[in-house]
């Protein structure tokens, strides 16, 4: 296979990670189109992506420490991209991207180690720090849009034990409508094909034009969405799921998301 087949293999999730990381479309895909820039412009730093996923992860790690901080100077103050910077740079994300890297793109402690150039001793503190975080986030109200019954009660049990309520569940866009009529939520979680033949994508999209509410996609086939034609969600996890991944993604969803808390 050749280098450039191997990257665009693994390009559709180091997308995915970049998004979950800066909390944006458009600044993740810059930082990853940073790193494609950086690496036809070094022969040696190209001739590394050779070896898979973790020198393309480890090459991206590495734009996106030495610049990250440099992005707020192009953005539009006030913008939602803007207070996601700034919440960024009120913490060190080491920690997020440990817990990324080991959940959400399912790296070994090892492999995240080699790619942020860490001990994996330093990788699986960074993890606990990490959920230990996630435990101080505010409670909110979730909406869970699953047409598999017991994958509806897994979702359900775990956003209950990180402390939110379920304002309701639907397995179709309709029953979407009517909980939302109820109440809005302050974080969705969506599948993509529903029940009765409609879309999770619709659904969404009802809720939004209501109000600017985070929304963490979960499907089995992650690469329908992740296509780089049209706008992408942020926030995606992959069935089946590990419940840290799904814990992660709410996470950075509450993090840079205008969360609606429990009154």
């Amino acid at each position: 296979m050749s280098l450039g087949d191997q990257i665009a293999r693994n390009l559709p999730y180091l997308r995915r990670y970049a998004r979950a990381l800066t909390g944006s479309q458009a600044t993740g895909d810059a930082f990853v189109r940073a790193t494609l820039e950086a690496a036809l412009a070094d022969e040696k730093l190209k001739s590394s992506l050779e070896g898979g996923r973790v020198p393309l992860y480890r090459a991206f790690n590495k734009v996106w420490a030495s610049a990250y901080l440099d992005v707020p100077e192009s953005r539009t103050e006030g913008s939602h991209e803007t207070a996601a910077q700034d919440r960024l740079k009120s913490i060190t994300p080491l920690n997020r991207q440990a817990l990324l890297l080991t959940t959400l793109e399912d790296f070994s402690v090892d492999q995240a180690g080699e790619i942020m150039d860490l001990d994996p001793s330093e990788i699986e503190s960074l993890v606990q720090e990490a959920v230990q975080e996630i435990d101080r986030e505010s409670s909110t109200s979730v909406l869970i849009i699953e047409d598999e019954p017991l994958i509806s009660m897994q979702l359900e049990d775990l956003v209950t034990q990180l402390g939110h309520e379920v304002c309701g569940t639907a397995a179709t866009r309709t029953q979407a409508q009517e909980v939302v009529a109820e109440k809005t939520p302050g974080l969705v979680l969506a599948d993509i094909q529903l029940a009765d033949g409609s879309s999770g994508l619709d659904a969404v999209d009802d809720i939004l034009a209501i109000d600017s509410v985070p929304v963490i996609f979960i499907t089995a086939y992650p690469e329908r969405l992740l296509t780089g034609d049209r706008p992408e969600p942020t926030y995606l996890v992959t069935k089946p799921f590990q419940e840290q991944t799904v814990r992660a993604a709410i996470s950075q969803a509450l993090f840079f998301g205008s969360s609606r808390p429990l009154s």
